[in-house]
């Protein structure tokens, strides 16, 4: 396992609605400055790609959720 997020990145995608596609959140991320290449959404959920801690705090900040929900500290 290389990241603790992974399930909670998809549960958040899919609990919004509309549900937010890996492509609407790869854009939704670009807007504040991390890009990732196109697999990686689907890297981090199936936790085969680790997460930077810039990448943790735009992941929350894009799909409007804590850092700690994220880490399933809260």
């Amino acid at each position: 396992m290389k990241n603790l997020i992974g399930d909670r990145v998809r549960e958040a995608r899919y609990k919004k609605s509309p549900k937010i596609t890996q492509v609407d959140l790869l854009a939704r991320l670009a807007i504040r400055g991390v890009y990732m290449e196109s697999t990686s959404i689907s890297k981090i959920e199936s936790y085969k790609r680790p997460v930077t801690d810039v990448e943790l705090v735009a992941l929350a900040d894009s799909l409007n959720v804590s850092i700690l929900w994220l880490l399933n500290r809260e």
